[in-house]
């Protein structure tokens, strides 16, 4: 045998024992996963519905992981900042994200830079819960119902306005949604996140508002608003007297949803791992009672479900923002 063929097989051997270890390495780190904290990324300030999900679950996680999951805040343009940095992160499992459809679904669409790719640059876990809007009015306004709103606002083309959260929110989108399919005509008016569209709304400077049942219902129970119809296809639980706006406009359906990923590339063992103590999590007792008092549904899916659902509320999306001509930097 020449010894160019000895060295060449040698080499062979040697690649093929090297990619064994490093196999077998990688096999081995998944197997011992979590050996460390995790960090649970929420792209958002501290204190709103996503955040409070995230705390509930990071502390039953860290239960079932016997490893600490703990929550980083890292707010900023409407959700990428934060998801362009666990998109970025070592594929490991140890970075993760509370995601959204702000930042799986809507800043993909309008954001003129993309920070990230929603569907190549992560590794999905679980659907965890759905979160209802709901369209709620003044009081004052001489509406009680999804028709009689829409009625009042054929008949008196651009004269009424909607408040939200702000541009390129999920609930400026519901508006445009809303819009789309009844046929009518309302003049947005973005305020600096919900609070202070709530109130200007309970104040009457503007008549209309589509917002997350969470936050509205206090004002809902205390009368100073007056909810129409929630975003969903089926009742919120805590509120079974008020309809949903799909059984007046057929087919409408919008909500705020909060699901896990990890980076793209992280190795499935690690995912299924997650997976498992993510749905474990929101089966629990406690759990399922702190997710029913601000209206969640639970979902707790497959990580396919949700490539799935991602891929779906991506093309739910797309002509909504196209119509509205919603562009941010």
């Amino acid at each position: 045998m020449s010894l160019y063929a000895i060295t060449r097989r040698a080499s062979l051997a040697l690649g093929i024992s090297m990619l064994s270890t490093v196999a077998f390495g990688g096999q081995a780190k998944a197997q011992s996963f979590p050996d460390r904290v995790v960090t649970m990324v929420v792209p958002f300030a501290a204190g709103g519905s996503t955040d409070v999900v995230a705390r509930v679950i990071a502390d039953k996680m860290s239960q079932l992981l016997s490893q600490q999951v703990i929550v980083q805040n890292v707010g900023g343009a409407g959700g990428s900042l934060g998801a362009g940095n666990v998109a970025r992160a070592d594929p490991d499992g140890y970075t993760i994200l509370m995601g959204t459809v702000a930042t799986h679904a809507l800043n993909p669409l309008i954001l003129k830079t993309k920070p990230y790719d929603a569907e190549k640059d992560f590794a999905p876990i679980s659907l965890l819960v759905v979160v209802p809007n709901v369209l709620v009015v003044n009081p004052e306004l001489p509406v009680k119902s999804v028709q009689e709103l829409v009625e009042l606002l054929k008949a008196n083309p651009d004269k009424y306005s909607y408040a939200s959260s702000g541009n390129g929110t999920p609930l400026h989108l519901s508006g445009e949604l809303f819009k789309k399919m009844a046929g009518v005509t309302m003049q947005h008016i973005p305020y600096k996140g919900a609070g202070p569209a709530l109130n200007d709304v309970i104040g009457n400077q503007v008549p209309i508002m589509f917002d997350n049942l969470p936050s509205s219902s206090p004002h809902i129970k205390g009368g100073t608003l007056r909810a129409l119809g929630v975003t969903t296809k089926e009742k919120a639980s805590s509120f079974p007297d008020v309809p949903t706006i799909a059984e007046t406009i057929q087919g409408y359906e919008t909500y705020t949803w909060n699901a896990l990923f990890a980076p793209a590339g992280t190795p499935s063992e690690v995912i299924a791992k997650l997976n498992e103590a993510a749905n474990k999590a929101m089966a629990d007792p406690a759990v399922v009672e702190r997710m029913k008092e601000f209206s969640a549904t639970i979902v707790a899916s497959t990580p396919e479900d949700l490539a799935a659902h991602v891929k779906a509320e991506i093309a739910k999306w797309t002509p909504v923002v196209n119509d509205a001509n919603v562009q941010m930097d």
